[in-house]
C-alpha cells in the first residue's frame, strides 16, 4: 500500500508545475532572529513574507520542501469565509469582533489574488467563482440561508436553481446551490513556492530539509535545534497543520489529520471542456463527505474527496472516487485519469481554525477545515501584523485542548465516516 507521503510525486501539481522547487539550503550554524517559523506551507510563508516586509528578522524551517503538506496537495480552491456563516460569527463573538471576523475571512480570497498579482506568482490564477451545490432539498435551504447572509453584507452572490447549476457545471445531480463570485482557483504548489520566493526577496531566511527537533523556552525567548544548527528567536510560529509532531506536546492531539485524495484526467475534448465545469468555475457539495471539483489549468477534470484514515492510500477509496466522478459526470467515461494522489488536511472538532498561544511568544495556528488556501494566506498576514505591533489579531486566541479519544481516532473516525455516509444519504447539509 502506497503512503500518502509517497504519492506526492504522483500529483498533478508536482508534475505540471511552472514554479520550480525553491531549492533553499538546509539550515546550519547559528541564527538569531525576531521570529522563527516552523512549517513551509501557506501559513508559514505568508507570515514570513509579511513579517519581512515589516522589517523583522525571520527564519523559516521546513522539514522537507516548501509546499510538501496540504499547501502543495490541495484542490487549489480559493474560497473566502469560514465554515461558520456571518450571523454565526456574530452570535459567537459579538457584533464587533464577529463582524470583523466575517469581513477578514470574506476578504481572504481577495488578499490571495492580490498577493499573486503583486508578486508575479505563476500559479494559473482564475476567478470563475465557487458553487456550493445542495445534494438534497434540505441542504438547499441551508445554502440559500448562507447566500442571503452574504448578500446582506453586500456580496453579489447568486442563488441558483437546480437547472442553473446543471447548466453551469454539467451535472444534473444537484438540487440547486449558490455561487460566490469572490472565489477562484490556482495551482497551489506553485502559489506556495511563489510566496516563499517573495518572502526570500523581502529578506526572510528560508531553509528546506531542516527538521526542527527541539524547542526550548529561554529567558529571552526560544531556542530551536533546526537542521544542522541552532536558532534563537523572540517568538516562534508553529504552522505545521496536519503534519504536526511532538514539538509542542498536546498540539497534535488537539486536531484531527484527515486524508484527502484527488485525481485528475487528461485534457478534455473541446466539447466536454465547454460543458463540464467551464470558465474556471469550482464546485463542492454540501455532503459531509463531499466531493469538490474543477478543471485543471491544462483543461483536464479534477475531483477530490475523503481518503483513508491513516497514512496508507487505499486503492479501493481511490476507485470509489473515480466512480463518484462518473456518477456526477457520465460523459467523462473513457477520459483517461492521469494523476492520483493524496495527503492530509487538518480538521478541528468545532469546525474553526485554532489559534493558540500556550506559552508567551509561542503561537500555534492550524486547522483550516478544508479552506486553507485563502484562510492561511490571511491568517499568516494577521499574525505578522500583530507581531509587528500593528494591532491585535482579530481572530481570538483559543485554548489548547487535547481530544480525549485521539489515541482511538482511526476506529472512531472510521465509524464517523460510515455515520456521515448515512447522514448524507438522508439529505442533511454540512457547512
Amino acid at each position: 500500500m502506497k503512503s500518502s507521503q509517497e504519492s506526492f510525486a504522483d500529483s498533478l501539481w508536482w508534475n505540471e508545475s511552472e514554479e520550480p522547487p525553491c531549492g533553499f539550503a538546509p539550515h546550519t550554524g547559528q541564527s538569531d532572529v525576531d521570529v522563527a517559523i516552523v512549517g513551509g506551507g501557506i501559513t508559514g510563508v505568508s507570515a514570513a513574507l509579511h513579517l519581512a516586509e515589516a522589517g523583522l528578522r525571520v527564519a523559516l524551517f521546513e522539514a522537507r520542501h516548501i509546499g510538501f503538506g496540504a499547501s502543495g496537495r490541495n484542490g487549489g480552491q480559493v474560497i473566502p469565509g469560514l465554515k461558520y456563516d456571518p450571523e454565526d460569527l456574530v452570535a459567537k463573538y459579538g457584533p464587533d469582533r464577529g463582524g470583523r471576523l466575517a469581513e477578514m475571512a470574506g476578504g481572504a480570497a481577495d488578499l490571495t489574488f492580490d498577493l499573486i498579482a503583486r508578486h508575479g506568482i505563476r500559479c494559473n490564477p482564475v476567478r470563475g467563482g465557487w458553487i456550493q451545490a445542495a445534494h438534497s432539498p434540505h441542504a438547499l435551504e441551508a445554502v440559500t440561508t448562507r447566500a442571503r447572509q452574504w448578500q446582506a453584507r453586500g456580496v453579489p452572490v447568486e442563488i441558483l436553481s437546480r437547472d442553473e447549476v446543471a447548466a453551469r457545471t454539467g451535472t444534473a445531480r444537484q438540487f440547486g446551490g449558490w455561487r460566490d463570485p469572490r472565489a477562484g482557483a490556482i495551482q497551489p504548489l506553485d502559489y506556495t513556492r511563489g510566496l516563499a520566493r517573495a518572502a526570500a526577496r523581502a529578506g526572510a531566511m528560508l531553509y528546506e530539509q531542516s527538521l526542527v527537533r527541539e524547542l526550548v523556552r529561554t529567558a529571552s525567548g526560544w531556542s530551536l535545534r533546526a537542521g544542522q544548527g541552532r536558532c534563537t528567536a523572540k517568538r516562534v510560529i508553529l504552522g505545521t497543520n496536519a503534519y504536526t509532531d511532538r514539538l509542542k506536546p498536546g498540539l497534535a492531539q488537539s486536531v484531527l489529520p484527515v486524508q484527502s485524495m484527488q485525481l485528475a484526467t487528461d485534457p478534455l475534448p473541446a466539447d466536454l471542456a465547454a460543458r463540464i465545469m467551464p470558465g474556471g468555475l469550482m464546485m463542492s457539495e454540501t455532503r459531509k463527505l463531499a466531493f469538490y471539483m474543477r478543471q485543471t489549468p491544462r483543461g483536464g477534470f479534477m475531483i477530490g474527496g475523503r481518503g483513508a484514515v491513516g497514512d496508507g492510500e487505499d486503492g479501493r477509496l481511490m476507485a470509489a472516487l473515480e466512480r463518484g466522478m462518473l456518477k456526477l459526470f457520465p460523459d467523462l467515461a473513457g477520459v483517461p485519469v492521469r494523476y492520483r494522489w493524496s495527503g492530509h488536511v487538518c480538521l478541528s472538532l468545532d469546525g474553526l481554525p485554532h489559534f493558540h498561544e500556550p506559552e508567551p511568544g509561542l503561537i500555534c495556528l492550524l486547522a483550516y477545515n478544508g479552506r486553507g488556501v485563502a484562510l492561511a494566506s490571511a491568517f499568516g498576514r494577521m499574525l505578522a501584523e500583530e507581531i509587528a505591533g500593528r494591532g491585535e489579531a482579530v481572530y481570538p486566541r483559543t485554548r489548547l485542548t487535547r481530544i480525549g479519544w485521539h489515541a482511538l481516532r482511526r476506529p472512531v473516525m472510521g465509524l464517523g465516516v460510515r455515520w456521515y455516509w448515512l447522514k448524507d444519504g438522508l439529505g442533511f447539509a454540512s457547512k
